[in-house]
């Protein structure tokens, strides 16, 4: 009785896994996949964007003072 419970729990456990594999590899999602495999790398460009722009408006600041500072001179 036990052997036919096993046989049964490795049929159910390998029809599960070709299931998962069946759905990852399915072509209706691989363009999804696709784009969330570039995900870390977006965050990394945005920050990266967002502290170029931090910067240049940082230094456009200080020109600015500097420049005040010299007009008052």
């Amino acid at each position: 009785m036990i052997d036919i419970l096993r046989q049964i729990g490795v049929v159910l456990g390998a029809l599960a896994f070709l299931g998962v594999c069946w759905w990852a590899f399915s072509p209706k999602r691989k363009k999804r996949f696709e784009e969330d495999a570039k995900l870390p790398f977006a965050d990394e460009q945005e920050n990266l964007d967002r502290t170029a722009r931090e910067s240049e408006s940082t230094a456009g600041k200080e020109a600015d003072k500097k420049q005040q500072q010299g007009q008052d001179k």
